[in-house]
């Protein structure tokens, strides 16, 4: 990580859940394609940590990107990478898409046993 990155901003489930009801952020989910598939955040865009490239991110001032993944681990490298690129990040969903279930948030999600996708409150 380069001198000029600083420490990355937690957001909890909640907060994140205002923001993107505000529309005031956009939400990069930096899990795989077969993640995203299985469970995803209404909204969110998809951009996976083993093809990341921060350059290819909406740069809208508007909107401060917020990233995502599982459990945090991968938001985090994913911002690292970001910081390293010079491109600003408001910060990442701190527990990933875990916390965001357990806080019992809409998720967009593939029923098993069906394979249709369901929306989940």
């Amino acid at each position: 990580m380069t001198a000029h990155a600083h420490r990355l901003r937690d957001i909890t489930p909640d907060e994140l859940h205002e923001m993107l009801k505000e529309h005031q952020v956009t939400l990069i989910d930096v899990r795989e394609p077969d993640e995203f598939a299985a469970a995803r955040i209404h909204g969110a865009l998809l951009a996976p940590l083993s093809s990341f490239d921060p350059l290819t991110l909406p740069q809208d001032p508007t909107q401060p990107i917020v990233l995502q993944c599982g459990s945090g681990k991968r938001s985090a490298v994913a911002a690292a990478h970001c910081a390293n690129a010079d491109v600003a990040v408001a910060g990442h969903l701190a527990g990933g898409i875990a916390a965001w279930m357990r806080a019992g948030l809409r998720t967009i999600m593939l029923d098993p046993a069906t394979g249709k996708v369901v929306d989940r409150q």
